[in-house]
């Protein structure tokens, strides 16, 4: 097939997040209930070419293997057979080292376009497979907008049914390794005047045992978060991921402008800032998925 196929990769947050326990592969279990953000995503497209090429518009990517995008279509290859050279275009929108899953995501994305451009209508299940084999939050971006995520993350169950959240993301110039986060996770001390109890909304609980480690290495993080839970729009706020991501949930979808405005007046200028909607629903297993 030679025309293109273009399709967008969300960013997600993990409205909660427990580390369970190191498993004996080093890997982490974990129990996490993650959301998509549909209003900010990346964008793949692929097309036909006469050589593999793969180019993205945000400097300092890295365009070769090491890439999850370009894991997924050695993995996909490895499954079909298909071996039609290709040219990849990665627009990126979702900031590195955040947080928010954008390689992940731009895994699944390619995955689901390579079967869309080559017709192999491999199903979501066969699809979640692959993504399990590239990364640990992959499959949670096959499915639908709202999910729990269990094991060291490539396990899918139904997660709550939740509302539509209008949520404010800040992320300094920064970024988190979630690597070291993990490593120092059971170990971490207490941060001084810093709250880890769980945040009891209406619709479920913001909690992220990754913050503790974190925090205590950034302390940065752990000023923005509760800054913004002293807010009076803020009904909650919570690291996303292992960070460097804080985003808050609003009591008043109205006030995201004055959130930002404030956030970079008073705490960092340079603060990278997002508003929009979470994506909203009951997670249905892969068996369910319309495919």
């Amino acid at each position: 097939m030679i025309g293109g196929v273009t399709v967008e990769a969300p960013a997600k947050l993990n409205l909660s997040l427990r580390v369970i326990r190191r498993r004996d592969d080093g890997f982490h279990e974990i129990d996490s209930v993650m959301v998509t953000l549909p209003g900010l995503h990346d964008r793949i497209t692929i097309t036909g070419a006469d050589e593999d090429r793969f180019e993205c518009d945000e400097p300092g990517v890295p365009t070769d293997g090491s890439n999850l995008a370009m894991k997924a279509l050695a993995v996909f290859r490895e499954e079909t057979g298909e071996m039609d050279p290709l040219a990849v275009k990665l627009e990126k929108r979702i900031p590195h080292g955040a947080g928010l899953g954008g390689g992940s995501s731009d895994a699944a994305a390619m995955l689901r376009a390579l079967d869309t451009h080559f017709g192999t209508k491999l199903g979501v299940d066969a699809l979640v497979e692959l993504a399990a084999r590239i990364g640990s939050d992959i499959p949670f971006f096959l499915g639908p907008p709202v999910g729990r995520v269990l094991g060291r993350g490539e396990i899918l169950e139904p997660g709550p049914e939740l509302p539509e959240l209008q949520v404010v993301l800040l992320k300094p110039s920064f970024g988190v390794s979630t690597p070291d986060a993990y490593r120092r996770w059971k170990d971490a001390p207490a941060v001084a005047d810093v709250d880890f109890a769980p945040q009891v909304l209406d619709w479920g609980e913001l909690v992220n045992d990754l913050e503790r480690p974190v925090f205590g290495k950034h302390l940065f993080l752990a000023e923005m978060r509760e800054w913004l839970r002293a807010r009076p729009e803020v009904a909650g706020a919570l690291m996303s991921g292992s960070g460097s991501t804080v985003f808050a949930v609003l009591e008043d979808p109205g006030k995201a402008g004055e959130v930002i405005s404030a956030a970079k007046e008073e705490l960092d200028p340079t603060l990278w800032a997002w508003s929009g909607k979470t994506g909203s629903g009951v997670f249905q297993a892969p068996e369910g998925m319309p495919e």
